[in-house]
């Protein structure tokens, strides 16, 4: 079996723990007035486990190739050392270190600093329209989650 089944059929055996989590386990404690919502705290990793299980079946059946007579590009693991591996490991790298500074450095400032640097890590160069690209976002991002669905988001360093 190709490494992208491989990955499809691990995704797969994850989303399906996370459905039955999301669909069995976190309802149950809700309080009654939340019971009667249209749109509940699971909705979205509910949403999420239906489209990773269906997604993950389309690459483990193979319903993703289109022709049968092209063969597809498979990812070749004796030769990992020909990919971008310092890119992946940096990326990854890169969400640990906004996992750990979210908190002390605020929500506007990691996550402007997250996107900026792994844009650059993966390849763009033009400064002048990524910093304005990725504050605007921020920006709406966290206007949403403070403004909209009222979650408190630290938006600045906590010495400010």
């Amino acid at each position: 079996m190709a490494l992208d089944r491989w990955i499809a059929f691990v995704i797969l055996c994850v989303a399906l723990a996370y459905g039955y989590a999301a669909f069995f386990t976190m309802d149950q404690l809700l309080p009654p007035f939340m019971q009667r919502n249209p749109i509940w705290p699971s909705t979205f990793p509910k949403v999420l486990a239906v489209l990773a299980i269906l997604t993950s079946l389309v690459i483990l059946l193979g319903l993703e190739k289109a022709d049968a007579d092209k063969k597809p590009a498979d990812i070749d693991y004796r030769r990992l050392g020909e990919y971008n591996i310092g890119q992946a490991l940096l990326l990854l790298g890169l969400m640990v270190a906004y996992a750990l500074l979210l908190r002390p450095a605020g929500f506007l400032l990691s996550t402007v600093g997250f996107l900026t640097v792994g844009a650059m890590i993966l390849g763009e160069r033009k400064l002048h329209y990524l910093i304005p690209i990725t504050a605007l976002a921020t920006g709406i991002v966290w206007y949403l989650v403070e403004g909209v669905l009222g979650i408190f988001l630290r938006p600045l360093p906590i010495f400010f």
